[in-house]
């Protein structure tokens, strides 16, 4: 985690910020919950527990701000609220998600199948795709078995 963070503090660095407190407590509660996809509520009530002058403005902020740098990833779903995640190789092409209508639960899945249908779209209209986002909704195992 420590080499994460020392990257993420270069990465601010090259823009001309700083890796505070509160943006290391925001990155450290990512940072340990990897495949998870929180919000910033939920980032927001772990990070108060190290540091509790934390405040959830400050988190939103500290978000938006990670997400802009390429850090973060911020994803909506099926609901009112944007998750986040980390995003390791700073790229602006996302994975993809299974999502449970019936627990919520998310589950990430990396086979791209859209690369072909993208480079026809993207010819066939001269536009320059820069990412696409791929939601699969449905019952997981488990919820199904009940």
């Amino acid at each position: 985690m420590e080499t994460k963070i020392a990257r993420i503090a270069e990465i601010l660095r090259e823009q001309d910020l700083r890796l505070t407190p509160q943006r290391q407590a925001v990155m450290e509660i990512l940072l340990s919950n990897i495949g998870e996809h929180l919000n910033a509520e939920e980032i927001f009530k772990a990070a108060r527990e190290k540091y509790p002058e934390l405040g959830l403005a400050t988190v939103y902020r500290t978000l938006e701000l990670l997400v802009d740098i390429g850090v973060v990833n911020k994803i909506q779903f099926n609901e009112d609220c944007s998750r986040y995640e980390y995003n390791p190789d700073g790229d602006k092409h996302s994975h993809h998600h299974l999502i449970c209508l019936q627990c919520g639960g998310i589950t990430e899945f990396d086979e791209d199948l859209l690369d072909e249908l993208e480079k026809k779209i993207a010819r066939q209209n001269n536009f320059a795709v820069t990412d696409h986002c791929l939601r699969f909704y449905g019952y997981c195992a488990k919820c199904r078995s009940k």
